[in-house]
């Protein structure tokens, strides 16, 4: 188990897989429906072209534009968002890891005896 100042690096890179399963749906369902939005804008601006006598019409073709947008875009969406969280929890978790690497080489700066011991690490490491 690694740990500095508190941290446990260990459990650090179980938080990301444990949320990247939520995170994904939630941002799966945003995009969802950011398109879903976008499509019924525009299938909104079609029906209001039309005339008043077609109105059922207008509104059977735009919930069935509806309909079909969830069902084609839902797993491509998934997909993405999966994978955007995948990017974004990586990018944290390094970030992270470089923030606790800057705090132990600051405090090594400070204590003679950690920083020994972080030249020795080095020289075993080559």
């Amino acid at each position: 188990m690694r740990r500095f100042a508190g941290f446990d690096f260990s459990r650090a890179s179980q938080v990301p897989s444990a949320y990247r399963g939520e995170a994904s749906k939630t941002l799966a369902g945003i995009l969802l429906s950011a398109v879903l939005a976008s499509l019924l804008v525009v299938a909104d601006q079609v029906i209001e072209n039309w005339a008043d006598g077609h109105l059922l019409l207008g509104w059977v073709a735009l919930w069935s534009v509806a309909f079909a947008a969830l069902a084609f875009c839902a797993r491509p969406l998934r997909r993405a968002s999966m994978a955007f969280a995948q990017v974004v929890d990586g990018w944290i978790v390094s970030a992270q890891l470089a923030r606790e690497e800057a705090r132990l080489w600051e405090y090594a700066r400070m204590d003679p005896r950690v920083m020994d011991e972080l030249r020795a690490a080095q020289a075993r490491a080559r």
